[in-house]
């Protein structure tokens, strides 16, 4: 049995990799996977391949065991692995709760590594792994200084194993996209009176980023695959800049005190 395995399959990037891997390749199924049972089968309606519907919460440890038995049970070849799921949480850093904090570390980290390696003993020649990160990869991002630093884990964990597995012929592509128009934000600034994220220089469309990353995984050698040009410039620009200066322009194109943690202390004194 020849599959296909998307992760966060339930909506946004996820939902749109689902679609477009069964218009790309004929699978015998396409294995979704997210919280919501309701809306993982409701996509079987657009899609051309068999889904096998697979509700389970990430961030829960046991999830790798439900996966894990599944694969032992179809013993499935596995084309491509899309790992999707991810949250972030917007704020100040002691303003977000800490099981937050670690729940973007489990989801966005531990999950996307322990699913590529009960994966991969699945995989043959010419399979491929494609993992989400974004464009905060590139950068340390102060408000969202934990989700940017799980994104830099994806970045760097993608790039390493590319090579790793080179000798197996298994390809491994990161997709870094800037801002996409997706429920993301929901929870990323959820209870926040003022929103930390109010510039955004271009909002994308889930269903162009994809197409660009699926050309990329099909047709190309990229390790990285980037939509658009002012996201390709703004990755140019933050390579050249020192970093301290990529802070202080991210700060003041959204408005954001710097003075902020100073304040946070002298109340917390009082």
């Amino acid at each position: 049995m020849y599959i296909a395995v998307v992760t966060g399959a339930s909506s946004g990037m996820g939902r749109e990799f689902v679609l477009q891997l069964s218009e790309k390749e004929r699978f015998d199924e396409i294995w979704i996977i997210a919280r919501s049972a309701d809306r993982l089968a409701a996509l079987q309606a657009e899609c051309k391949s068999p889904l096998r519907v697979m509700p389970m919460d990430l961030c829960d440890p046991a999830s790798y065991s439900l996966y894990r038995d599944a694969l032992a049970a179809s013993a499935p070849q596995i084309g491509v692995l899309v790992n999707c799921a991810g949250y972030g949480k917007f704020d100040y850093c002691e303003d977000i709760p800490l099981d937050e904090q670690l729940g973007m570390i489990d989801l966005n980290n531990r999950a996307m590594t322990s699913f590529t390696m009960l994966s991969l003993p699945y995989m043959k020649p010419g399979a491929k792994i494609v993992q989400v990160d974004s464009l905060s990869a590139f950068q340390p991002v102060p408000y969202m200084a934990v989700y940017g630093a799980t994104k830099a884990y994806v970045l760097s964990y993608s790039r390493a194993l590319n090579v790793e597995l080179a000798p197996r012929q298994i390809r491994v592509m990161a997709v870094s996209p800037g801002w996409v128009k997706t429920d993301f934000f929901d929870r990323a600034e959820k209870n926040r009176e003022r929103p930390v994220v109010r510039y955004m220089n271009v909002l994308y469309e889930p269903a162009d980023v994809v197409r660009t990353a699926i050309r990329h995984l099909y047709h190309t050698k990229k390790d990285v695959s980037v939509h658009g040009l002012p996201v390709l410039a703004q990755v140019l620009g933050v390579k050249l800049l020192p970093h301290r200066w990529v802070m202080k322009i991210w700060m003041r194109q959204q408005g954001l005190p710097n003075h902020r943690a100073h304040n946070h202390r002298a109340d917390a004194k009082k």
